[in-house]
């Protein structure tokens, strides 16, 4: 594995929640749960080749800016499953501007940018994180870990499985242009909330 990358295997599933979100908040301190990571607006781009063989092939190519932390992924195919479950592979970077260039040099470009604020939040010694995501498509919560710590923490905040989304943010957003009639772009706020 190349110096200061991170290997993992990421199994998540999305919640859609409410514009008003502050009831999920309660519960998630009620729970035990406390801010891991404050607020923080994150940009995200999508990079592929010419002939979109990353898609073609369920991988993934992200550069994320959040403040000055710069993030490169790769993501593996994802399994089918009532999770979302696929390998993944990060690295920081203290310029994704430079990344940027260097992946355009040798024939990626931008395909896909979205933006969102996330919350993390963690409960003591568990195993999982919940991320609280504000989309310009709407609120999501993330429960990321362990299958059995998912099914037991979506119950206690009052989900169920069939409340359980598997789908990417690029999926939803093209779902949500569909709905709404219009053309997709990349995932954007129009006007960008404040921190």
């Amino acid at each position: 594995m190349p110096y200061g990358c991170l290997l993992k295997f990421e199994i998540e599933v999305k919640l859609r929640l409410p514009k008003d979100f502050s009831e999920i908040r309660k519960q998630l301190h009620r729970l035990g749960f406390r801010i891991h990571k404050r607020r923080a607006f994150e940009s995200n781009i999508l990079f592929d080749d010419a002939k979109r063989r990353l898609r073609k092939h369920g991988k993934l190519l992200r550069v994320r800016r959040s403040g000055r932390r710069g993030l490169l992924t790769l993501k593996g195919p994802s399994e089918q499953s009532r999770y979302k479950k696929r390998w993944e592979m990060e690295t920081d970077l203290p310029s994704g501007d430079l990344i940027e260039r260097i992946l355009v040099q040798i024939g990626y470009h931008p395909v896909f940018r979205y933006e969102k604020f996330r919350t993390e939040y963690t409960r003591g010694s568990d195993d999982g994180a919940a991320l609280l995501d504000e989309t310009p498509i709407g609120n999501f919560l993330e429960l990321e870990g362990r299958p059995q710590w998912i099914e037991r923490t979506a119950k206690l905040l009052g989900f169920s499985r069939k409340d359980y989304i598997n789908r990417s943010y690029g999926d939803l957003y093209l779902a949500h242009c569909r709905e709404h009639r219009t053309r997709p772009n990349d995932m954007i706020f129009k006007v960008r909330p404040r921190l």
